[in-house]
């Protein structure tokens, strides 16, 4: 929550896979957070808390119900960040494509590694510039 430095346990989390994106376009965090904090000031964000035991598919819903606030000011410096979430959330089995951080990582959020795998490899072919990468959502051992 807030600037990232008021951290929350989270519940053991569902087999989820990623693929991450960058474009190769630095973006200033400092450039971001002034952009945000002069549309908007820097009161809480509001987001829901994370079920206590979620499937993938409950994972997701939450997920697709929180915000990054930092992404549409990110976005104003950076427009391909747009076109990158836009790219990810085209590829079949992405459930929600989203700006990471302060930007400029996008990572969309897929069931299966297969499915990830296989976005991966086909934005990785159009888009030969981008950095592109599989992975799997990394969960606490029992």
């Amino acid at each position: 929550r807030g600037i990232g430095a008021d951290l929350t346990p989270l519940p053991a989390l569902p087999e989820a896979h990623l693929v991450l994106v960058n474009p190769g376009l630095p973006v200033p965090t400092g450039s971001v957070f002034a952009r945000f904090e002069a549309a908007v000031g820097t009161e809480e964000s509001g987001l829901t808390p994370m079920p206590d035991t979620p499937d993938f598919a409950a994972f997701a819903a939450w997920l697709g119900r929180q915000r990054n606030d930092l992404e549409a000011p990110a976005i104003a410096i950076a427009p391909v960040i747009a076109t990158v979430r836009a790219a990810l959330h085209a590829t079949p089995g992405c459930h929600l494509a989203r700006m990471s951080g302060s930007g400029s990582t996008v990572f969309g959020l897929y069931a299966t590694g297969a499915e990830s795998a296989e976005a991966a490899t086909r934005l990785a072919a159009a888009h030969p510039g981008w950095w592109v990468r599989a992975a799997r959502i990394l969960r606490p051992v029992d």
